[in-house]
């Protein structure tokens, strides 16, 4: 059975398995950092828990209102993060959105992925057979956001569907638009990047199957997610 949900506001079933989406940008993000060689990112539960690993060598990356927050290292860019200098290091994060709806994730499934367009095919992969399983979309600040539904939208395409109307209404949204661009572009999401000059990221955000690994769940550190890849 697959269950979608459109924001972490919602109450969620318990589930096996959560693929969690904030493609404009933290599980973009996410996926580049590793890309790009990170060792394991250490979801926070707040900016100040992931500024206090800094002083164990770990690189700060996140954002308020799209924008690094005073003390961080990085932003939450796509783009950024696969050129920084992250290859061997661990990498913290927090964000308004996506780091949080992880959280939120792992409270009801014990096995954790997340999901964005840069590794569609392989979160679909990962997903599947895994049952219960809920797609949890990020949304916006406590509201659904057409982007993370077009998203999960995809994901269901590749799954063959889902229960609810949650996922119905993803469905819907994906089928709605030409192309994941159009999609990213048309959200408020995108919209509130544009106006602090990182419309860029809307693009970058938007290419399908970018990359074959799909960061997991691998323990928890107190109050921390730790993520690792799986995949080539």
């Amino acid at each position: 059975m697959i269950r979608a949900a459109l924001c972490p506001a919602e109450p969620l079933p318990e589930a096996r398995a959560a693929v969690v989406v904030d493609v404009i940008r933290a599980t973009t993000t996410a996926v580049a950092f590793l890309e790009a060689g990170a060792l394991e990112l250490w979801l926070a539960p707040s900016h100040e828990a992931a500024l206090a690993l800094r002083p164990r060598g770990f690189l700060v990356a996140g954002e308020t209102g799209g924008l690094p927050p005073p003390g961080f290292d990085l932003g939450n860019s796509p783009k950024e993060a696969l050129a920084a200098p992250v290859a061997g290091r661990r990498v913290a994060m927090s964000t308004t959105n996506g780091t949080r709806a992880a959280h939120r994730a792992a409270e009801r499934a014990s096995e954790v992925a997340l999901g964005s367009l840069w590794n569609l095919s392989a979160a679909a992969r990962w997903a599947q057979g895994r049952d219960p399983l809920l797609l949890l979309a990020a949304g916006k600040e406590g509201h659904p956001g057409l982007d993370d539904a077009y998203v999960l939208g995809a994901l269901l395409e590749k799954l063959g569907g889902g229960e609810g109307d949650g996922a119905r209404f993803a469905h819907a949204v994906f089928e709605r638009f030409p192309n994941p661009l159009a999609a990213l572009r048309a959200s408020a999401a995108a919209e509130a990047l544009v106006s602090v000059g990182l419309g860029a990221d809307v693009e970058a955000a938007s290419a399908v199957d970018q990359s074959k690994l799909v960061p997991v769940l691998d323990r928890r550190e107190g109050p921390y997610l730790v993520f690792r890849r799986s995949g080539p």
